[in-house]
């Protein structure tokens, strides 16, 4: 087993309300053991809301998305500083909703992560690929793809707030779920490639997420593979009891 810590995020995407995001919030803070980093990431409507839920405990607070410039004529979007500012720690980068949902390409991707990580977020930068991709043989021809373009000249000193999701994009709320030999397999893949490009060093210490239809009873399977250190989490982060439970899991 690695001594990488392990990380488990909730993802609400578009869901919940401000008193359902702000007694979510709440309950994940109380039960979250010891041992696991635990961040939420709520619509950006209710970000102060779950920050002041948050206050005082050890879940961190995340934004879904955020933009690259400071500040300017950008409707509808967050910078990082108003990010960090809202309470945010993280962000996510890249998540494939927006990759396939939104078109939002790899420079578009990594002028955000730089951005983010220049801030002082901390990113989750999301990866994965499609079924019609994996059906090909094509995983990981993709997944490289991403990672060197989408992490193209991020500096050295930034790393250590960088972490990468891997998110199969046919196991995102479908039910289904990669095996955890399937998701060892992308995730060991991930690590060299990050090591190709970034050193050995900073590849041992990367935390790596699956995301993917993660559940309470398919967690403990897939977060004690070797290069999985923890989950990005869809839709069983939407009840205190599931994410706590895949929370537990992890310990």
């Amino acid at each position: 087993m690695s001594k990488r810590p392990k990380f488990v995020a909730g993802n609400w995407k578009m869901y919940t309300s401000r008193g359902v995001a702000k007694e979510l919030a709440a309950a994940v803070a109380q039960g979250a053991p010891a041992g696991v980093q635990v961040a939420v990431f709520p619509p950006s409507v209710w970000l102060t809301t779950v920050a002041d839920a948050l206050a005082g405990s050890a879940v961190g607070l995340g934004a879904q998305n955020c933009h690259f410039e400071k500040e300017g004529a950008f409707t509808g979007e967050l910078s990082p500083q108003m990010l960090l500012e809202a309470g945010c720690r993280y962000t996510l980068v890249g998540h494939s909703e927006r990759r396939h949902g939104l078109g939002e390409i790899h420079d578009f991707l990594n002028k955000k992560a730089k951005a983010a990580l220049a801030a002082g977020l901390h990113v989750i930068f999301c990866v994965g690929e499609l079924l019609a991709e994996r059906e090909a043989n094509q995983t990981e021809a993709v997944l490289e793809k991403q990672l060197t373009d989408g992490l193209a000249g991020i500096p050295a000193e930034h790393l250590p707030n960088l972490v990468i999701a891997y998110e199969p994009v046919w196991a995102i709320g479908t039910g289904k779920v990669a095996t955890p030999e399937q998701a060892q397999a992308a995730h060991a893949f991930i690590r060299r490639k990050f090591a190709a490009l970034f050193g050995e060093k900073s590849a041992s210490v990367l935390l790596i997420l699956y995301g993917g239809s993660v559940k309470p009873e398919n967690a403990a399977d897939l977060l004690h593979q070797p290069d999985v250190d923890g989950a990005l989490v869809g839709g069983a982060s939407m009840k205190a009891d599931s994410f706590l439970g895949i929370v537990r899991a992890a310990v």
